[in-house]
Order: structure tokens, then sequence, then C-alpha cells
């Protein structure tokens, strides 16, 4: 865990990616898109914990149709800035079988976790999955899952704000910084 003045020390040299204002015009299209294609199909949404949760809750009251919301909790991050195993701390508590689904998440990086979501969610009976990610990071090479909904493109850095964080800190940050290279 980062004391504050280490905190405000990667924030003071940090890289603005993207301004709230780019964040919150993305979420709006986001909801819009989403609105189109599963309106009428009253989606058991669930957001990734703890990431997504900002994204979540920023993008749910801007959905216009009628959805269940539950939530899950998985990572490989751990507080960390590289992956480990996928670690399922809370699945579900909501019925999937033969519900259509929509998982929120903050950031599709190596597509790992989210590939895993899905694994577990379609054999848990789903009649469909689709997945919405804040950002999506350009990595550079195929990725063994892509999202029905995407918001901004990141380039392949360590990125924090808006849920995603740093050692723990800054989730709550409106917009989404790079650490410098």
């Amino acid at each position: 865990m980062l004391s504050s003045k280490e905190a405000e020390q990667i924030l003071d040299t940090a890289e603005l990616i993207y301004s709230a204002a780019v964040v919150s015009e993305t979420v709006q299209r986001m909801a819009m898109d989403i609105t189109d294609t599963l309106s009428g199909k009253c989606p058991l949404v669930l957001s990734v914990m703890g990431g997504a949760v900002v994204f979540t809750g920023q993008l749910l009251p801007l959905l216009r149709f009628p959805l269940n919301f539950d939530y899950l909790h998985v990572s490989r991050y751990n507080n960390k800035t590289r992956g480990d195993e996928v670690d399922w701390k809370v699945v579900p508590h909501t019925d999937i079988q033969d519900r259509v689904v929509l998982v929120l998440d903050d950031i599709l990086d190596e597509g790992i976790t989210l590939a895993s979501i899905r694994e577990r969610i379609m054999s848990s009976g789903a009649k469909a999955f689709y997945c919405a990610v804040f950002a999506n990071k350009d990595i550079g090479k195929s990725k063994p899952i892509s999202a029905d909904f995407v918001g901004v493109t990141l380039p392949d850095r360590y990125v924090f704000g808006f849920g995603m964080d740093i050692y723990g800190s800054w989730r709550n940050l409106p917009a989404i910084y790079a650490v410098k290279d």
C-alpha cells in the first residue's frame, strides 16, 4: 500500500491519457450502444469488483431498460502491477441459468481474466454473454476474448484512474493517467 505522499508523487509525474470530460462522454456513448443492443432482454448485469465499480456506477443510471444487478470479484493483480493466476474471490449470487448476462469491467488487458469469467458464466448455463469494458489496452498481440462494447483504447502502458488502480490507489480519479515511461 502506498503512503499518501507516494500516491501524490505518482499522480504528479503521470501523463493524462483521457480527461474527465472524454471519460464522461465515452460512458454516455457506451450506454446508448448497450441500450440499443440489450433493450428488451432484461439482462443480468455483473460488475467486476473492484475495478469496474466506478464505470458501473456511472453507466447503470444511463441504461434505459430493466435489468437485474449483481457482482463478482475475480482478480489477477491483487494490488500488484503484474497479473498472476485468476483468483475467484466472490461468484455471483444470482442464478445465471438461461439469462442474458452483461459483464462490466474496467479494462481488457491481456484478456485472461475476462475469458475466465466468460467461461464460468457460460458453463453456469447463461443463454448469452456480453461484455463491456471501459478501456481496451492495445498490447500488440491477440487476446482470448474481445469485448462487445469498448469505451476507449489505451496504449500498452501502466494506467490508472476511473476505477483502475496503481498499488491500490487512485481508483477514484475521474480521468485516466499513465505512469511515465
